[in-house]
């Protein structure tokens, strides 16, 4: 615990001789793992505030910020935020034995101004990259090439014969691959990745303490250099569903390629794809056959990327886009307009006699009052439908 008086006399890094760089010191770790611990604060205004310090002039360092409160109106913190740092400096003890426990059992921290913090990373998140990152493993995995292979833990076998060839494939053109851990695509990109001898990051759902089992699991890989840790939560945070969400934008912050094998229409593989292309990132999702039951179709027309199960990029008609699904509704569409137009007007359940269709007449008429080119019409009690804009005959 570094005070307000004596707070001056720290540099920000300490110089390494033996390897001719400067290191960020435990005090300065302590003071930034702090920030990034601040409950029920988002990750981007944590980024917002330290970037007013640094344009401060003179600027403010991490300690300073925390020691001295009159920074905090230079700052800009409201009164909300000036509580949550008071309570939060009453962690520095206790998260100054955190940095010192995490560096002897062979952990980096990495917060987001230090040299070795992935650019990639903070290139595609801007304000929202985390504050900072904990890592065990080969580092200079983290200024590599990378691409991200992504999809549902029920992955079916085409999905996983997909995922093997696109991390083959990325094996031989010496990328790294990034994958989140989960069962189905995520480990399988990752066993795939090691078993040819390439290079993988883990991005846990999870604190990089709570996952021994998995460093134990691939410490082979780790010491070899080929795989890379990776967690944005507290070092001793369980999994959660809620961390299992919010590491996806970090596997695909990662990456300058993603490659989906499959995705359900909901969870964490479909809402990260979302969120990518409204961020204009190359996402290239596996084709699916007619007889698959996945989202990987509605993807596409989203405009991701179609590609074959070794990840070429197809060139799809408007029809091969189309689920299955929306394929037959265009062709029922398409048949009760051509009842439609050999007729002045119809009820459903004539509809539905010369279309030999299984439904129930209100079905029907629910169907008919969601078609933008049918209009309903009451005479008496009953109700007949028409193409919208036909030239009806005159009566006389």
């Amino acid at each position: 615990y570094i005070n307000t008086k004596r707070s001056k006399i720290y540099s920000s890094y300490c110089y390494c001789k033996n390897c001719r760089r400067y290191i960020m010191n435990k005090q300065e770790l302590t003071y930034w793992i702090t920030l990034a611990l601040i409950p029920k604060m988002w990750t981007k205004r944590k980024n917002e505030i330290y970037v007013n310090c640094f344009q401060h002039v003179p600027q403010i360092s991490i300690i300073e910020l925390f020691e001295n409160s009159s920074n905090w109106d230079i700052v800009g913190l409201n009164e909300t935020e000036k509580i949550q740092f008071e309570e939060a400096r009453l962690q520095l003890a206790n998260n100054s034995f955190l940095v010192e426990d995490l560096m002897s059992q062979g952990y980096d921290i990495l917060p987001v101004t230090h040299e070795e913090y992935p650019k990639l990373l903070k290139k595609n998140l801007k304000f929202n990259a985390p504050v900072v990152i904990y890592i065990k493993g080969n580092k200079s995995l983290l200024k590599e090439e990378s691409i991200a292979i992504v999809g549902a833990r029920s992955a079916n076998e085409k999905s996983l014969a997909f995922t093997e060839n696109i991390a083959r494939k990325a094996v031989a053109d010496n990328k790294v691959i990034v994958s989140g851990f989960a069962k189905g695509v995520d480990r399988q990109a990752l066993d795939s990745a090691v078993n040819a001898n390439g290079k993988s990051i883990i991005v846990l759902p999870q604190g990089i303490m709570a996952f021994g089992y998995g460093v134990k699991q691939y410490i082979k890989h780790i010491i070899q250099g080929n795989v890379l840790v990776m967690s944005v939560f507290a070092p001793k945070a369980p999994w959660s569903i809620e961390f299992a969400m919010a590491r996806n934008p970090i596997i695909y912050g990662m990456a300058s390629e993603i490659f989906v094998a499959q995705s359900d229409d909901k969870g964490g593989t479909w809402a990260g794809v979302l969120d990518g292309l409204r961020k204009n990132r190359p996402i290239y999702v596996r084709y699916p056959d007619n007889n698959e039951k996945n989202a990987n179709r509605l993807l596409i027309q989203k405009g991701a990327f179609a590609v074959d199960i070794c990840g070429k990029t197809l060139t799809l008609s408007p029809n091969e886009q189309k689920t299955p699904k929306q394929l037959e509704k265009d062709t029922l569409d398409s048949n009760i307009i051509a009842v439609l137009k050999n007729v002045e007007m119809i009820s459903a359940k004539e509809i539905i006699s010369k279309l030999h269709i299984d439904w129930r007449d209100d079905k029907m008429k629910r169907y008919l009052e969601k078609m933008s080119q049918v209009e309903k019409k009451k005479i008496k009690n009953r109700i007949y439908y028409n193409l919208k804009g036909k030239a009806q005959r005159e009566l006389f």
